[in-house]
């Protein structure tokens, strides 16, 4: 099709007006070019749009049709032009945000509820994605920040400290250490334990065998799961025990004891990962908030 905006302006203000000389006046342009962009409409659409006589200007039935949905369309293109200019300072957008366990059971909820008061229009898209896969989605681009376990190390890739639990041991009710208010991990030497699958925790086992071996022995993995919920019910049904995080102190589970290791002073970290430099107005949005703002209130 060979016409442009200015066809469509001018055939919605002759629609309004149903008068060539105070249409042309509005668009500031003269009657004959008003005329010649009409005829130039007419002829690409195939039919006639306006009932002309000496007198007067009507619209046919044609032209009436033709003049909600050109207003339709011309709304929903100033619309995008609206979104575009939004997008691209931040103001509106799509932030696409991964997640693993310990980031969803500790702070990373409180910062995207702030966030979004914050910045409403932006709409987050949240994935659990284990640590691990999270590194591969955000070079591959599939998601925009990822929260994850320690930090990435790559050159492309910026790693902002936002959470840190302590490990702890999870016992169940009626396991003897129950009643111990503190205790070592090499108390739980001889245990039978219950860990994520290697595909979902693969960073987190990594992380806790290293630990254990600095503590002199192997855990013995009795029992996987792929999630959180798993890994609490099989402690509480008395499969094993456990070490994890101590964010597990937000939730709320029966039959489990949940207890500190004194001995292990090591850290759970908890990072915020994007890649550099940002491209996205909402990745920088995002990250300025997390880093001024809630970096500031944690």
């Amino acid at each position: 099709m060979r016409y442009d905006l200015r066809h469509i302006r001018s055939f919605l203000v002759l629609a309004e007006e149903l008068h060539f000389s105070r249409a042309a006046n509005r668009l500031n342009m003269t009657q004959p070019g008003m005329s010649r962009l009409i005829g130039e409409l007419e002829r690409e659409v195939g039919v006639p749009l306006l009932r002309r006589t000496t007198r007067s200007v009507d619209l046919t039935d044609a032209g009436r049709a033709f003049q909600i949905h050109c207003r339709s369309g011309l709304d929903h293109l100033e619309r995008a032009v609206t979104i575009a200019r939004r997008t691209a300072t931040g103001l509106t957008g799509t932030l696409r945000i991964g997640y693993m366990d310990f980031a969803i059971n500790g702070r990373l909820p409180e910062l995207l509820r702030a966030f979004s008061r914050y910045r409403p229009e932006i709409r987050l898209e949240l994935s659990f994605v284990p640590t691990l896969k999270q590194q591969e989605a955000l070079l591959a681009d599939r998601i925009d920040v990822g929260f994850m376990i320690g930090a990435f190390e790559s050159e492309a890739m910026v790693s902002y400290p936002f959470d840190s639990d302590r490990h702890v041991a999870l016992l169940p009710v009626t396991h003897p250490l129950s009643n111990v208010r503190a205790l070592r991990l090499a108390d739980l030497a001889g245990e039978p334990f219950v860990l994520g699958t290697g595909e979902n925790w693969g960073a987190y086992r990594r992380d806790l065998f290293n630990l254990c071996h600095r503590h002199g022995f192997h855990p013995n993995i009795v029992q996987e799961a792929s999630s959180s919920e798993g890994i609490f019910g099989l402690v509480a049904a008395g499969v094993g025990v456990s070490v994890y995080a101590s964010c597990v102190r937000n939730l709320q589970r029966r039959g489990i004891v949940i207890r500190p290791l004194d001995d292990v002073p090591d850290p759970i970290p908890t990072c915020a990962v994007w890649s550099t430099p940002i491209q996205s107005p909402s990745v920088k949005v995002f990250t300025e908030f997390l880093e001024r703002v809630w970096g500031g209130a944690g």
